[in-house]
């Protein structure tokens, strides 16, 4: 039998609709054993207006009956409800999220404007790179199901720390695969013809079967999209470099534009 999952869900008491809650209260009944659920309600400083006139900011005993505890009981789940104070939005998830060992921290995201999918705050680029366990990124239009997984490797990766990464997001997209029953499919992109991934190196590595081993010229974000497209991905597993001397490249990186061009939900693995 499976071992039961901590998952880690973020609340923002400003949002009308809570996508992450809401998205592990549907996951959870596809899963052998329920997980339990660690509910974090806290504020983003850096995306709300926390002046004292957003009534959206002030929230009874009622809300967190109606809004919460009612989604979680209705769908059979354990869990607990945390309220934070810090000021320190992202750092009060990665403490708490430690102390609760979770296995999952799962946070909505939201569109900002129509020529931009979605939008991130510096904050929760700090999470994504220092956050101990994977990040889902939840839409709301995005797939409830999890049959099909999309692992985004660099298998032209020279450098210990690239490789590392791809086996750290081939095995949790594995993982995944099994908690799920999903299908695993494999998507590497290349720019120079000089580099090109060798696919049968890719599916034997894997152990995945070459007609779900997706290579294609083009950026990275532009491949690994096109193909979560065509396939119907409901996830794609990615990887972000975390604490290691790079995160101050993390604006304009791959990630972000990885991330801004899916339009389903994405796993983020660091590599800390």
């Amino acid at each position: 039998m499976s071992k039961q999952q901590i998952m880690f869900v973020v609340v923002d008491p400003n949002d009308e609709q809570h996508v992450a809650l809401e998205r592990v209260a549907l996951t959870s009944q596809l899963q052998e054993v329920k997980p339990f659920v660690h509910v974090f309600v806290a504020v983003d400083g850096d995306a709300v207006d926390t002046r004292a006139y957003n009534a959206n900011l002030v929230r009874d005993q009622g809300w967190f009956e109606e809004q919460i505890r009612s989604v979680l009981n209705n769908a059979g789940v354990e869990h607990l409800i945390e309220v934070s104070w810090s000021s320190e939005w992202q750092e009060s998830i990665m403490q708490s999220a430690k102390r609760a060992n979770a296995n999952l921290i799962y946070i909505p995201v939201h569109a900002k404007t129509a020529s931009r999918r979605f939008f991130f705050t510096e904050s929760k680029w700090e999470l994504l790179k220092g956050a101990a366990c994977p990040v889902v990124l939840i839409r709301p239009s995005a797939h409830t199901a999890r049959k099909k997984i999309l692992a985004a490797v660099n298998f032209q990766a020279v450098r210990d720390v690239q490789i590392e990464l791809n086996e750290k997001i081939l095995a949790a997209a594995r993982h995944f695969c099994e908690v799920y029953n999903a299908e695993l499919h494999v998507v590497n992109g290349y720019m120079d013809s000089l580099n090109y991934p060798d696919r049968g190196r890719l599916a034997n590595d894997t152990g995945v079967p070459t007609e779900r081993i997706h290579v294609d010229n083009g950026y990275t974000s532009d491949v690994v999209s096109k193909v979560a497209e065509e396939i119907s991905a409901d996830l794609v597993v990615m990887g972000t470099l975390g604490q290691n001397g790079m995160t101050k490249t993390r604006r304009g990186n791959t990630a972000e534009r990885l991330i801004d061009a899916l339009d389903t939900d994405v796993m983020v693995i660091n590599h800390g």
